[in-house]
Order: structure tokens, then C-alpha cells, then sequence
């Protein structure tokens, strides 16, 4: 009998940029573009070696990301996507996502090759609709190249279409966020992702976030509760706290991430969660490269997890997703009773943060505003029920009902 293999998802971090925006907190390097030649033949040795250890695999999702991988170029990435196909075991179905900046995918015939190569769907950062926000943020591109990338990778036959949004950026309005947003719906993209700006420590943005005229918390709450019921009005259905997407069209990659699938990175950052291990190659372009060389890359990062460890992963990636959490999977496969989370979700409940429905547990739109604190609440009452079942086996006390 033929055994059916598992699915795995591949990540390739491209780190470089034409220029870094001042809220970007990813792993990334400007004016380095005489290093590309030498970085694409170190992914390309990299995921040669790891291929052995993905037999058994079936490649169903790569997705290269960054930095900009479209500023690699058409002929590098190809050469790594050949790579993988060479190496790997990849669906013919398999999902094949290419962040690209809009400055640098304005030419049809370059991404054309990539389609023919097995692009199969490309993720532009379009962010606004408004050359003035992009000014303020950093971005390298204007709104008129938006219209161009989109235009070119409807020329070259692109069918899956994503765009990435940012609210809350600075002086920005609730007003101007809904143009933004009605501009993105115009373009008619297959998928949205609409997120809302956060001033992480160590980026430029964070030295000026006291002057940067930022919209407040209960502003970008009123951009996110308008984006979901706008974007529902115009077919596109949340399935997780920012992403939307047409039917068929959500991120196959992405939900690897919210419902504990396997995946292997590569590349200075990335991360992995494979072959029951959890880990992170160093943040260090220089570190990744000599490791590499000497097959050994360096990790800042690395972690076995037990399948019945994973109960609070399965709590915090599910209440990202509108899918939620199901008791009677959590039962199942972590052999525990759920009910010591119902006190806290029937007080979410009723505060409107959370709706059972079809046997499973899921936030609503106004939960999702709030979803850190809610986690924090499961997490707790997970951590002490299983004080209380230590407690118990402690006592010698191992009745049936007790768990």
C-alpha cells in the first residue's frame, strides 16, 4: 500500500531592498545588490543539503519572502525555484507565492517568466493609495507603479493576486484609510491582507513615533471593524485577523502557520517548525552565508516540541483565525478536557468578543481588537488546570472525573 506523504512548506527569504522603510522590523539589507549572485548560490546549497532530510515530503507551498524578492530578479529566482523543484518532491497544485515591491515588477515579460517557471501567485506591497502616505513611510514606489505591477501581472496571466495594506500610518484618516482601501477593492485582487501600523523598537519610525502624527488605538480599531465589513460587502471573507481573501483564494502558506503544519526555512531569519523541532537561523547575512559553507548555519534558535506540547499553539494560532477552535479537536489530540476554558469564553461571549457556533469557539471583530488579552486569559486557565491535574496526581488522586 502506497503511504501518503506528509505536506511541507518551503519559506526562502530574499533579504534584500532598494531601500528599508522606517517601520520595517523584518530582517533585511539595503545597497547590497552586488551580493545577490553570491547569496542565490548559497540557497541553492542550502536547500540541496536539507532536501534529504524532506523525503517522505510533499512541497504543497513555497513562498518566497523578504525584503523584496522581486528586486532579485527574474533570472535568480527562477534558478531557485528550479532548485527546489529539483530537489524536492513538489505537488503539482503546490501554491507559489512572490512578495514583490511595485517598483520592481513593472515589467510583464519578467514576470511572465516567472509564471512560466511556477510562480503561481504574487503578493505586491501596495500599502496606500496615496503618494504622500508612501512618501511618509519610506516606500520606494508611488501609486502609479501600483497600477503598472498590477496591470503587468494581469498581462503575464498572474491569476492569484494579493495586496497588503497598512492603516493607521501617519495622519492618516479614517477617511483617507477608506479610499485606500476602496482603490485596493478597484484593482480587484484575489486576496487582501490589512494591517495595522505597529512602531516596533530599533526601527527609524520608533525615534519619531512622538511627532509622527499617529492615529490612536480607538482610531485604527474603527479602520479595522470598517475593513471587515467593507471588504465582506465587496466578497471578500475574513479568515484571519488580517486577511480576507474571495473564496478558494486564502493563503494556503500562511494557514500552515495558524494550524500547526510543517514548514522549513531558509535564509538569515527564517524560521522553521519541522520534523518536530522549532527553530531560527541567525539574524546575520555574513553568519548564514559561512554557515552554509560549512554546513552548519547558524541558529539563534531551536526547540523540540512534544505533539502534546502544542496545546497552546493550537489556543493562540486558532483564535487568530475565524475558523477558531474546536473542543473536541483539542480533546482528542491533547488528551485533555476543554471545559476549563468554558467559564472564560461564556464571559467572552457575553461581552461580544466570542460566538460558538457549529461545535467550535471563534472571536468576532471586535474579540479580534482584544485578541491578545483573550489568549493571555485561555493560556492562564490552561496553565491552571494543569496545576490542578499535577496537584491531583500529587495527591495520588487520579479520578476519571478530575479530568
Amino acid at each position: 500500500m502506497k503511504i501518503a506523504k506528509k505536506p511541507l512548506g518551503l519559506y526562502v527569504h530574499i533579504p534584500f531592498c532598494k531601500q528599508k522603510c522606517i517601520y520595517c522590523d523584518f530582517y533585511s539589507l539595503a545597497g547590497n545588490e552586488g551580493r545577490m549572485d553570491e547569496y542565490t548560490n548559497a540557497l541553492c546549497a542550502h536547500l540541496t543539503e536539507i532536501s534529504t532530510f524532506a523525503r517522505g515530503y510533499l512541497v504543497d507551498t513555497i513562498y518566497f519572502g523578504g525584503g523584496t524578492p522581486s528586486y532579485l530578479g527574474e533570472k535568480r529566482l527562477v534558478k531557485l525555484l528550479k532548485t527546489i523543484r529539483k530537489k524536492y518532491d513538489v505537488a503539482k497544485d503546490a501554491e507559489i507565492t512572490l512578495e514583490a515591491n511595485p517598483d520592481s515588477a513593472q515589467d510583464f515579460k519578467a514576470l511572465r517568466t516567472l509564471r512560466r517557471a511556477g510562480f503561481n501567485r504574487i503578493s505586491l506591497g501596495m500599502q496606500s493609495a496615496c503618494d504622500e502616505e508612501l512618501k511618509s513611510i519610506g516606500r520606494v514606489h508611488d501609486v502609479s507603479q501600483l497600477f503598472s505591477a498590477v496591470e503587468s501581472a494581469r498581462k503575464a496571466k498572474i491569476e492569484n493576486l494579493s495586496l497588503d495594506l497598512i492603516y493607521g500610518l501617519p495622519g492618516q484618516t479614517m477617511e483617507r484609510w477608506q479610499e485606500n482601501l476602496s482603490a485596493a477593492v478597484n484593482l480587484h485582487p484575489e486576496h487582501l491582507s490589512c494591517y495595522g501600523l505597529k512602531v516596533e523598537e530599533g526601527t527609524p519610525l520608533f525615534k519619531i513615533r512622538d511627532t509622527a502624527n499617529l492615529p490612536d488605538d480607538e482610531a485604527q480599531a474603527d479602520m479595522y471593524l470598517y475593513t471587515v465589513e467593507y471588504l465582506r460587502q465587496n466578497g471578500y471573507e475574513q479568515y484571519e485577523i488580517s486577511n480576507f481573501a474571495r473564496p478558494g483564494y486564502e493563503s494556503r502558506h500562511n494557514l500552515k502557520y495558524w494550524k500547526l503544519g510543517e514548514y522549513t526555512g531558509f535564509g538569515p531569519g527564517a524560521h522553521s517548525d519541522f520534523g518536530g523541532v522549532r527553530y531560527a537561523y541567525q539574524r546575520d547575512f555574513d553568519a548564514y552565508l559561512r554557515g552554509v559553507a560549512g554546513h552548519a548555519p547558524v541558529l539563534s534558535e531551536s526547540e523540540p516540541i512534544a505533539p502534546m506540547d502544542r496545546d497552546t499553539e493550537y489556543l493562540m494560532l486558532g483564535l487568530r483565525t475565524v475558523e477558531g477552535i474546536s473542543p473536541a479537536v483539542f480533546e482528542a489530540r491533547f488528551r485533555r478536557r476543554f471545559r476549563c476554558f468554558l467559564p472564560f469564553l461564556e464571559q467572552c461571549e457575553k461581552a461580544g468578543y466570542a460566538v460558538r457556533e457549529d461545535e467550535r469557539w471563534h472571536l468576532t471583530p471586535t474579540g479580534f481588537l482584544v485578541s491578545n488579552q483573550i489568549i493571555g486569559g485561555m493560556l492562564d486557565a490552561l496553565a491552571a488546570d494543569k496545576q490542578r491535574r499535577a496537584d491531583a496526581a500529587a495527591r495520588g488522586d487520579f479520578r476519571i472525573d478530575q479530568f
